[in-house]
């Protein structure tokens, strides 16, 4: 990918800062951050945002989240113990909006989201993922370039 697109920030400064205070509302709801950085993860995953990815990943690290879960994020649904019922409820739903073109949000996915959340939380998670598939279309679209630390060889 070559990055000669504009970088909407600088292009458009007032929707940069209402998606800033979007996303500051949401990071300031009281979500868990582990919960949410295994959301923002799980959905730059699936939209293949590299940009987002590392920062959520590093964000992740230093909260505390170990490296066996960040690498089993992507197959959490078989492994078994590995996350709780919550963040997996969040995964699920994660998966389910983040592909919401695949049929909506199925009741079963809805309604093991909402047990394990109740309302409010829940609305908070659902805020939290489609927070980051904003950021992740936005990335996306303008190729946003991440800093490789160290290669591989």
């Amino acid at each position: 990918m070559s990055n000669n697109r504009p970088l909407f920030a600088k292009s458009w400064p007032a929707g940069y800062k209402a998606m800033l205070a979007f996303n500051q509302t949401v990071a300031d709801s009281g979500l868990d951050k582990i919960l949410a950085e295994l959301i923002k993860i799980r959905a730059s995953q699936l939209n293949g945002c590299a940009f987002c990815l590392d920062m959520h990943v590093r964000d992740a690290v230093k909260l505390g989240e170990t490296q066996q879960r960040l690498g089993l994020i992507a197959a959490w649904r078989e492994a078994a113990g590995v996350f709780t019922e919550a963040e997996r409820a969040a995964l699920a739903l994660t998966e389910a909006v983040t592909n919401i073109n695949h049929g909506g949000v199925p009741q079963e996915v809805y309604a093991a989201a909402l047990a394990a959340f109740g309302e409010e939380t829940l609305a908070k998670v659902v805020y939290a993922i489609v927070t980051i598939n904003a950021w992740n279309m936005l990335n996306v679209t303008q190729e946003l370039p991440f800093k490789v630390e160290h290669a591989h060889g």
